[in-house]
């Protein structure tokens, strides 16, 4: 019951682009965590606080690349040195998904897999491979349909599992929430507000705040 309340407390518009998203996650919790030996409060805490930074606490399932010109240079210097470089791609989701993440992840070359495998879901999931992985630790076809992630029934199943198998599970058994990020991450972005996260995530289940 704490982690329910804790989910629909800090998750106020967890619903508002997938609805019933939280309706699903409290559903699935006790099963899911069993499954996968999330066994204790503090297991539950790095979760939840890596899943509600990744997916924006629900409000941002799909990774969004409707970006200005201005704004590609910033993220994707290499690849948009200028601004002429950068203005064919600019509010252009699916050519700019194709253009920064083909050719990696497991991506094929000229070819939509870039948008098609665009991260989302309650880790973000990203690339061909990382699609792939998951779906076959979960023994789902998220190749050809990698919309599951974003099920209700199957959100927080697939957020525990791309956990486990980033390598997080025994940073987060050592409360580390520095290595938990850079598993499954790859750096430390966000760290700070990782960091926020866990704190309330550890409050509202009545554990040490510090981290």
């Amino acid at each position: 019951m704490a982690f329910i309340n804790t989910l629909f407390n800090l998750w106020p518009r967890g619903d508002s682009l997938i609805p019933g998203l939280r309706d699903g996650i409290a559903a699935a919790a006790d099963a899911v965590f069993t499954k996968y030996a999330i066994d204790s409060n503090l297991l539950i805490a790095h979760v939840m606080a890596q899943i509600s930074l990744e997916c924006g606490a629900g409000t941002e399932v799909v990774e969004n690349l409707n970006y200005s010109a201005s704004r590609m240079m910033e993220v994707w210097p290499s690849r948009f040195p200028t601004i002429a470089a950068a203005l064919p791609y600019a509010h252009n989701p699916r050519l700019l998904a194709n253009k920064v993440y083909n050719g990696r992840m497991g991506n094929a070359l000229n070819s939509n897999d870039g948008y098609a495998y665009r991260g989302r879901g309650a880790t973000q999931t990203t690339g061909r491979d990382g699609y792939q992985k998951l779906g076959e630790k979960l023994e789902i076809d998220l190749l050809g349909n990698p919309d599951l992630v974003n099920d209700p029934a199957r959100f927080l199943e697939c957020g525990v599992v791309d956990f486990i198998l980033c390598g997080c599970l025994p940073w987060a058994q050592q409360d580390n929430v520095v290595q938990v990020t850079r598993h499954l991450n790859g750096g430390t972005i966000g760290l700070a507000d990782r960091m926020l996260w866990l704190q309330r995530w550890k409050a509202a289940l009545a554990l040490d705040t510090i981290s």
